[in-house]
């Protein structure tokens, strides 16, 4: 595992285990802990994900910071889209909604996040074939 690795692996396990009151917030950007039900074992799944508040839901990026394959939070929320998420301290229900780039508001949603994150994203979608979607996470 990389030295980022370990970092992202002690930020989450920080927002998870201080209850959200260490976490929210990673360099500077706000981070959230999804969590999805794993399609084949059904047991609970946590990651903490950059996200970006629209409209009363919540954007994250399925990027995998550019890998081929996509990431395995995108799968499980694919066969199960009612997830759990955490921001800071509050957790709520929500029903996660993948978004190509060809949906409505794509554009918009992805230059924020980009931008937002220092152009992480369009360097992530230069070194992989595969589309990287968003995912909007409406509260329910």
């Amino acid at each position: 595992m990389s030295a980022l690795g370990y970092v992202l692996k002690a930020h989450q396990w920080l927002y998870e285990h201080s209850d959200g009151r260490v976490g929210h917030g990673i360099l500077g950007t706000p981070a959230l802990l999804l969590v999805t039900k794993g399609r084949r074992s059904g047991a609970r799944r946590t990651n903490a994900l950059l996200y970006l508040a629209d409209s009363g839901r919540y954007v994250v990026v399925a990027s995998k910071g550019g890998d081929d394959t996509p990431p395995a939070w995108l799968l499980n929320l694919e066969a199960d889209p009612s997830v759990e998420v955490q921001i800071g301290r509050e957790k709520l229900h929500a029903t996660a909604t993948v978004l190509e780039k060809d949906g409505p508001d794509f554009d918009r949603l992805w230059r924020l996040m980009n931008e937002r994150n220092g152009g992480r994203y369009d360097r992530y979608q230069a070194s992989t074939a595969r589309p990287i979607p968003l995912v909007l996470l409406a509260p329910s």
